[in-house]
């Protein structure tokens, strides 16, 4: 349910009565006040304010956190809360997040300035997690306890309301059989109360549905009260916590939240080396011993690359291809001149997106000395590190630009995603960058460099490139089949007792031991396949537009990623409304889009911002060369003519960048 931010005469007049009457205060007949977009959170260090504040912290809505637990906290009084400027009453937030739904000792006067507070400015207050009751607008708990593979629902106020954005199904997690996950109280609106549950579930084997998340009215007041417990990791707080946003701001709030979703296939033209199951290990590769086995690689055909398109089609989404020309270009010359793949590929080259990855895959990092494993980097008689060089480098990147220039790919030019992210520092063999590869990049007009998010995951500068971090999916390279994938999978996550290499027991912090090896027939469909999914969709609910990383082996012979890429798509059409879709950008976008919230949170960190409306204005003053990020009401405009931001989620949303610093956005008169 929507409702106005404005405030009444009378209440401004019963707020200023309360603070007594400050110098300059608005006049009957200019009653509306200044209301900072900026949100309270109030903490007791549990899951659920944290979760906000992380939600707040993504989209880059502003906010001021105060821990209950520090005992030099400010204190919340009403001089805290609310002051004048230029004459004006101003509200410092609007909006106000609580642990529960009083956090305080009995008779608080904190909690009174707080009541008063949002009383006055219509300042609405989300409870983060309390438990069900007459004082919240429920009645007692019909059904109290574990919600762990429950499928919630948004009701039809739920839905014309905040939550619209949603298909209607909310389902909670179950991870484990023997870890409680959720725990919820399940209550129908107590006898008067004017309450509207937005989100609601029946308890398992119960009939009888209770509200998880609604609105209580009372006392001149708005309260969203949320009765199960939740950490911002998980997938049902993940799909609600946009509508908890929206329903505290009015829709009306700095920073913007989308849901991304950009998988790039390397190796394209090339082709990968098979693990052996026997050896333990990848022939051809550098995790085997020189002369260990014999290669049996892994190439796509292109019966593949129809699956590719069609599919495609089937799923409105497009693939980024990360290709290496020698790729190509040698198989050629093994085969009498012709490439069926690389000639299918070409003609259906439109379809796809195209990255240039380096002509031959070359490692671009130092010299590596692979007659030992791992492998180490080679070194001068004095003892220093041999570098490939700046030309070889710059090299392995015009020659493929070039070729697939003269072969008509859509390339953005400016892109590169280097052969296994070479170059780059890669600990423990390389601990820093190649010192060549910065002047390298400059030299050949690279503006966007892929990086290997679990190893590289902060954006930085590289020459005249900007890194992209991209999530590595858990299918491997060196895997076309899935009884494949699941021998691999068991020898680096099982014990050794168990067969495995033990890998997972000596490095607990980063890794998991499975309990058992996985069943080679069943194990990746029913083990790794839902993983990965998970963890992925993960990914494209927190506001992240990082792009995840498989091989054109996994698109060949089995065709083992098209499980998961399924399991992300289709569980997210499931669970968001079509004014809802999955954003699919290509790399420099999302480096850019990566740049202006960086350059935006550092501008908020700073101190440097400041929001308000007024009435139907919203204002942002924010420093020269700073974009704003916003979400509105569509129909919001930011100027006489000009509408602001796209559409989105049911809202309007984009980055609006000062005129003489500031961005002057004007709302709709319904609003």
């Amino acid at each position: 349910m929507k409702r106005t931010m404005g405030i009444t005469a009378l209440a401004v007049g019963a707020l200023i009565a309360s603070l007594g009457t400050p110098a300059g205060a608005a006049t009957a007949a200019d009653p509306a006040p200044r209301v900072d977009l900026r949100v309270l959170v109030v903490s007791d260090g549990g899951p659920a304010t944290d979760a906000i504040a992380a939600e707040l912290d993504s989209a880059g809505t502003p906010y001021t956190k105060v821990d209950l637990a520090n005992t030099a906290r400010p204190v919340i009084d009403a001089g805290f809360l609310a002051d004048t400027v230029a004459g004006r009453p101003r509200a410092r937030f609007q909006a106000v997040v609580l642990p529960n739904d009083n956090p305080f000792p009995a008779g608080s006067a904190e909690m009174a300035a707080l009541t008063a507070y949002e009383r006055a400015y219509a300042v609405p207050q989300v409870d983060a997690y309390t438990w069900a009751r007459p004082d919240v607008g429920l009645d007692y708990a019909g059904y109290a306890g574990s919600l762990d593979g429950v499928r919630a629902e948004v009701t039809p106020a739920g839905k014309a309301g905040p939550f619209g954005y949603l298909e209607g199904a909310v389902p909670f997690e179950d991870n484990s059989p023997t870890v409680g996950e959720s725990y919820a109280y399940l209550a129908q609106p107590a006898p008067g109360a004017d309450f509207t549950p937005y989100v609601q579930a029946a308890g398992p084997g119960r009939p009888a549905k209770g509200s998880l998340v609604g609105e209580y009215r009372h006392d001149g007041r708005r309260e969203l009260v949320v009765t199960f417990v939740y950490n911002r990791y998980q997938q049902q707080y993940r799909l609600l916590a946009r509508g908890i946003v929206e329903w505290m701001t009015g829709g009306v709030h700095l920073g913007a939240d989308r849901n991304y979703f950009a998988v790039h296939v390397d190796d394209v033209f090339a082709a990968d080396d098979r693990w052996d199951s026997a050896l333990n290990c990848t022939p051809g590769d550098v995790d085997c011993a020189p002369g260990t086995g014999t290669p049996h690689p892994i190439r796509m055909v292109p019966a593949d690359v129809d699956r590719a398109v069609a599919w495609q089609k089937s799923r409105g989404f497009t693939l980024d291809l990360a290709y290496n020309a020698s790729g190509s270009v040698d198989h050629a010359e093994e085969n009498g001149g012709a490439d069926p793949l690389a000639d299918r590929l070409v003609t259906d080259r439109a379809a796809f997106r195209w990255i240039n990855h380096t002509y031959t895959h070359a490692f671009l990092g130092c010299r590596q000395d692979v007659s030992v494993v791992p492998w180490k980097c080679a070194t001068n008689a004095d003892g220093s590190t041999q570098w490939v060089s700046r030309g070889e480098i710059a090299d392995e990147i015009t020659a493929n630009r070039t070729w697939g220039q003269q072969h008509g790919l859509p390339l953005a030019g400016d892109e590169l995603v280097t052969g296994e992210h070479s170059g780059l520092k890669v600990t423990p063999q390389q601990p820093v960058d190649n010192p060549n590869l910065g002047p390298a990049l400059t030299d050949t007009g690279i503006g966007w460099l892929g990086s290997d998010h679990s190893r590289d995951p902060v954006q930085r500068r590289v020459g005249s490139a900007t890194t992209v971090s991209r999530y590595p999916m858990n299918v491997f390279y060196n895997a076309g089949r899935a009884a494949e994938q699941v021998d691999e999978y068991n020898w680096i996550y099982t014990s050794r007792a168990q067969g495995g290499s033990g890998i997972c027991e000596d490095n607990p912090a980063t890794s998991t031991c499975l309990p058992a090896p996985l069943d080679p027939a069943t194990g990746y469909a029913g083990y790794i396949v839902p993983l990965e999914t998970r963890t992925a969709l993960g990914h494209v609910l927190s506001n992240d537009p990082r792009p995840h990383f498989i091989h054109q082996s996994n698109l060949a012979e089995e065709r083992i990623a098209y499980p998961v890429l399924d399991g992300v798509l289709g569980g997210y059409d499931e669970l968001f409304a079509a004014n809802t879709p999955v954003v699919n950008p290509r790399m420099k976008d999302i480096g850019a889009e990566l740049q202006r919230r960086d350059a935006w949170r550092a501008a908020v960190d700073a101190g440097k911002v400041t929001a308000y409306r007024i009435g139907g204005t919203v204002t942002v003053q924010a420093p020269s060369g700073t974009t704003v990020p916003a979400t509105m009401p569509a129909g919001t405009r930011s100027g006489p003519l000009t509408a602001f931001g796209s559409a989105y989620a049911g809202a309007v949303s984009g980055w609006a960048a000062p005129s003489s610093g500031s961005v002057t956005l004007t709302l709709p008169a319904a609003r």
